[in-house]
């Protein structure tokens, strides 16, 4: 693995999914990974040729906890922040608290690691910040609305991150996975309200999901994206993961909001 920017890796949500296969690769590739989560066992384990995973409890939305954390972490060059969750329910019912906390973990989480990390890579001169998007954060999915916005809101917060960063040598990009084969499926969160006109709508929305992501891309697509961000000293702002969701990405740039909304449609409002 060629690496530009450092050995020592941070890794939210790094104890299932695509930030345990992001920890994984980059220790066996010699990096010392620090990983964290809310719920994990505490402990490091060593690889071959010099590479290390150390466990620690954090949660993304306590700044204390991140703070101290991180304060504790050796030298940060690299960051991955793959923590996330999801809800999915019409727009009209969601609770508004569910939809605080899904913005809470997926963006403010963010924000709270990204506030830590930052001061120590811009005052060296160098750094790397991969934040874990999703082709949702593109192209909305109806009845998992707030994660989409959750999504989208890191779209344009890497982006502005990217001008603030650029003249202090820190680089900032965000992957977009589509469907993935991980245990977010199995622990996303589904309202619906009792009596609901969108009961069906919901459930035929979020089985189609399920069914995808079952059959979607290992972490471990994900994971090799985010190792070839590290190999790039002008890594490209964004990066789709796979060949499919790049072009599919590129189809939604030139298709008028119509057509788009009509495709969207036929594969999940059916």
């Amino acid at each position: 693995m060629k690496n530009v920017y450092g050995k020592n890796v941070f890794i939210t949500g790094a104890s299932s999914g695509i930030g345990r296969a992001c920890a994984l690769m980059f220790a066996k590739e010699g990096c010392r990974v620090t990983g964290v989560s809310r719920s994990c066992r505490e402990g490091t384990k060593h690889f071959p040729g010099g590479g290390s995973v150390t466990m620690k409890r954090m949660d993304v939305t306590d700044e204390l906890s991140v703070r101290r954390v991180i304060r504790e972490a050796s030298d940060i060059d690299i960051a991955v922040l793959a923590a996330g969750m999801g809800f999915a329910g019409a727009v009209e019912e969601l609770p508004a608290d569910y939809a605080r906390e899904q913005m809470e973990v997926n963006y403010f989480g963010v924000l709270n690691v990204l506030q830590e990390i930052l001061p120590g890579m811009r005052n060296k001169g160098r750094g790397l910040i991969v934040v874990i998007g999703s082709v949702a954060g593109k192209i909305s999915i109806p009845m998992q609305s707030h994660y989409s916005s959750s999504k989208y809101a890191l779209e344009a917060l890497v982006d502005a991150l990217r001008l603030e960063l650029h003249s202090f040598g820190v680089k900032a990009v965000i992957v977009e996975p589509g469907d993935t084969k991980t245990g977010f499926t199995g622990s996303r969160k589904t309202f619906i309200r009792e009596g609901s006109a969108y009961s069906d709508k919901v459930k035929s929305a979020v089985g189609k999901m399920e069914k995808d992501e079952q059959s979607g891309a290992s972490p471990k697509a994900v994971a090799r994206v985010v190792l070839k961000m590290a190999g790039k000293a002008s890594p490209p702002g964004r990066r789709a993961v796979g060949l499919s969701y790049r072009a599919i990405l590129a189809l939604v740039k030139i298709l008028p909001d119509t057509a788009r909304e009509k495709l969207v449609r036929m594969i999940y409002m059916k």
